[in-house]
């Protein structure tokens, strides 16, 4: 992918894979497990992706006897997910659908509820005390939910070029965040790992477990990056561009030199990124 070409959201979500599988909370993770209700169970997983959380839950064995329904707003992620899962054993009934998370909620209500409810890198994207009254009516009572990949504040890119405008660029970076519209609502929050908690305590949740789930990405000895871990931090560039193009904030000559520069980090093996997150799991009572 050259330096100006769109990002490519499907091999974006396919690098990510690796960089999750590092940043899931094993204590999360394991409570997780252990709240799970006897087979055969239904799970929901929302802003499902192409598929890779159920390729995950699948590869641990958690999926077994049940059904599985995935959805995703984007037609294309569903579709790439289609390919994927087909290749995927361990899945017994799986349902993937192309549609909106809280027009699916809207259909839904009333006629289904599913045991199992999971949303991985999903809820920063949504405005979370307005979402979640909504997302819990389709669990049935005491149902378990799933919250991974929050994020929670912080990005870092290291080595530094000018830690002064490297630290304006990242303010305004999570700005955009907390400024998100989606159809004119508020969608998103930089914070969202944090607040999380006392939103889902808010709902009538009960917080089982919660830890952190930070990526972090880097090249190795040999100076490459793991897996494709590369196109994942190109794709992660991508977005700083597309979300500060144009912002007042930021002199456009001195951000296109300094995403000029993070670009050549990582050609040369050199970019280290982290980003802060959390992991919540725990049961929803009605």
């Amino acid at each position: 992918m050259s330096d100006d070409t769109p990002v490519d959201f499907i091999r974006y979500l396919a690098a990510k894979r690796t960089v999750d599988d590092r940043a899931l909370n094993e204590g999360v993770w394991q409570m997780f497990r252990s709240l799970l209700p006897p087979e055969p169970r239904r799970i929901l997983e929302i802003g499902a992706g192409i598929g890779t959380m159920v390729e995950r839950l699948a590869e641990r064995g958690v999926l077994g006897a049940g059904t599985y329904t995935a959805i995703d707003a984007e037609p294309e992620n569903i579709a790439a997910a289609r390919q994927r899962l087909g290749r995927t054993s361990g899945i017994a009934g799986l349902e993937l659908e192309a549609i909106d998370a809280f027009d699916f909620a809207r259909r839904e209500r009333g006629r289904r509820t599913w045991d199992v409810l999971i949303a991985h890198a999903f809820l920063d994207l949504v405005d979370v005390p307005a979402a979640l009254p909504a997302l819990f009516e389709l669990l049935r009572p005491n149902g378990v939910f799933y919250f991974t990949i929050n994020f929670d504040g912080l990005t870092i890119l290291e080595p530094p070029i000018d830690p002064v405008f490297d630290e304006q660029v990242m303010a305004v970076y999570h700005r955009t965040m907390d400024e998100r519209l989606v159809d004119g609502q508020r969608s998103g929050d930089s914070r969202a790992g944090r607040h999380l908690i006392g939103h889902l305590k808010a709902a009538g949740a009960t917080v089982t477990a919660a830890g952190g789930s930070d990526w972090l990405v880097m090249a190795g000895p040999d100076g490459r990056y793991p897996a494709d871990e590369a196109a994942f931090l190109r794709a992660i560039l991508g977005f700083f561009e597309s979300s500060l193009t144009g912002r007042p904030e930021l002199d456009p000559v001195r951000l296109a030199r300094w995403l000029e520069q993070r670009r050549a980090q990582i050609a040369a093996g050199d970019l280290i990124y982290i980003a802060y997150q959390l992991d919540v799991v725990g049961t929803a009572g009605r």
